[in-house]
Parts: C-alpha cells; sequence; structure tokens
C-alpha cells in the first residue's frame, strides 16, 4: 500500500493561499473603487512624506539627522497602514513601479497599470500640496534640492530592487506591510538617495522646495534608475521564487484586468 505524501508545510502553502486570496479579492473589485484606493492612499502617503519632512526639520534645530529620524519613522508608520488598509481594495501598490511590474508579470492589463499610474502620480502630488496648506507653505513650489549623478542613481536602483524583491518575494499577505515599511526605512538611511523608490513619490516631491524635495531636472534621472531596478527585482524574483510564480501565473485577468469572481485560481482549489 503506497504511504500517503507528506502534507506541505503551512509557510508554503497556508501563506500563498492567503496571498492569492487577498489578490484576487483586490483585482476583483471594481476598476473605480480600485482607482479611488491608489489615489486616497497615495495622497495619504506624499502628504506624509512630505509634511513629516517639514515638521521635522522645524522642530530638529538643524539637526538633520533628526530631521531624516522623524521623516522615516513617520514614513514608515504611513506605509505599514496603508498598505494594510488598501491592500483588499486595490492591491496597495501606490507604486508605479509595482503596477507596471505587476502588468509585466500578467497579473494586471496595461490599461488598468496606466490608469493605476496616472492616479497613483496625481495622488502623490496633492498629497504634497496639502502639506504645504498644513503647515501655511506657498502652495505652488519647485523644488531646488539638488539629488543627481552615478551614486545618487545607484542607490535608487538599489532601493528600488530591494522593494520589489519584497512585494514580490513575501510568504503572506500579512507579512507584506511590516516587510514594505521595514525596507522603506532602512533604505532611508543606508542609500545615498534616502529611498524614493517611488516614480510617483518623486514627480510629488519635485513640488515641493522642503526637506524632502529633489529638483524637477533630477526626477528622471532617479524614475529611470528606478524603472531598472524594479525590472531587475522582477528577473530575480521569478528565479528565486518559483512556487509563487507557478502560482501567481495561475491568475488569468480578463481584458478589463479584473480577475472574474466565479473564477478561482487553481491554487486555491487543492
Amino acid at each position: 500500500m503506497l504511504a500517503r505524501p507528506a502534507p506541505i508545510t503551512a509557510t508554503c502553502v497556508c501563506g500563498l493561499r492567503d496571498e492569492v486570496a487577498v489578490r484576487v479579492t483586490a483585482y476583483a473589485q471594481p476598476l473605480a473603487r480600485r482607482l479611488a484606493g491608489e489615489g486616497l492612499g497615495s495622497l495619504l502617503l506624499a502628504a506624509t512624506v512630505v509634511g513629516s519632512g517639514v515638521m521635522g526639520e522645524r522642530l530638529s534645530g538643524g539637526n538633520l539627522a533628526v530631521a531624516l529620524l522623524a521623516n522615516t519613522a513617520a514614513t514608515v508608520a504611513v506605509l505599514a497602514a496603508l498598505i494594510a488598509l488598501f491592500g483588499p481594495v486595490s492591491g496597495a501598490h501606490l507604486n508605479p513601479a509595482v503596477s507596471v511590474v505587476e502588468a509585466l508579470r500578467g497579473r494586471l492589463s496595461w490599461s488598468n497599470a496606466g490608469m493605476y499610474t496616472i492616479i497613483q502620480v496625481i495622488g502623490c502630488c496633492c498629497g504634497a500640496l496639502l502639506a504645504h496648506v498644513m503647515f501655511e507653505l506657498p502652495i505652488w513650489q519647485l523644488s531646488v534640492h539638488v539629488r543627481t549623478g552615478p551614486a545618487q542613481w545607484l542607490a535608487e536602483g538599489i532601493a528600488t530592487f530591494g522593494l520589489l524583491l519584497v512585494v514580490l518575494g513575501h510568504r503572506r499577505s500579512e507579512d507584506a506591510p511590516w516587510m514594505v515599511a521595514a525596507w522603506i526605512g532602512a533604505a532611508y538611511w543606508f542609500t545615498a538617495s534616502t529611498s524614493f523608490a517611488n516614480p510617483a513619490i518623486t514627480i510629488a516631491r519635485s513640488l515641493t522646495d522642503t526637506f524632502s524635495g529633489i529638483r524637477p531636472a533630477d526626477a528622471p534621472g532617479f524614475i529611470a534608475a528606478q524603472l531598472v531596478g524594479a525590472g531587475i527585482a522582477l528577473v530575480v524574483a521569478r528565479w528565486l521564487f518559483p512556487s509563487k510564480k507557478a502560482t501567481h501565473a495561475s491568475l488569468n485577468a480578463d481584458a478589463t484586468g479584473e480577475v472574474p469572481p466565479n473564477k478561482k485560481p487553481e491554487a486555491l482549489n487543492a
């Protein structure tokens, strides 16, 4: 009599089941609701990044290390909260690099990815302007903060590479908020660029001449480096996490980029 196969560990199967279930729920939401989630989440993220930079600079007495620490703490906290909150609604991309990678994986249609990107940029820019209003600063401004050169571009590539590796490689959906937040918090300090790792945030930060700003002329270099880092992360993740690749490949989005509600992924039919 053949022995029954040993059960696969819960870490592998349950984690993948949970993540796939959350992804299906998010991408099955009406497009308008998903875009609203991405827009609101992006607005709150940018408002936190810019606002905490202003507050940190005002309270630090010229100590840039203290200002950066305050900026980091606020960003880490809001990232964890927003990902946990909007994950079931839209997938909580809040980042065009993530949306592009999801499209490259066939998880999101290119038309939906384009709409995600547009709403993320609009949301982030509105968040920067909101921070200006809260701190009684001129609403419309351009940054003069110089951030350019090979070292800065390399730092942005690495920051985005690590972020996407976390996004693609985490095993359980409940791990995403703290893992993404932890990576960004660390990258704030070990990268020369202080880890923008997000094209939408980069554009928004070019519109604020505050602690977190970047010159508009320097933004394209950052964005290019971020997209290169995201692309490399996708290639590496496909090799490192083959089981996740197989699971995600079973999610076949329809022409609108939404998963049909009556279609279960193979991983959930076991």
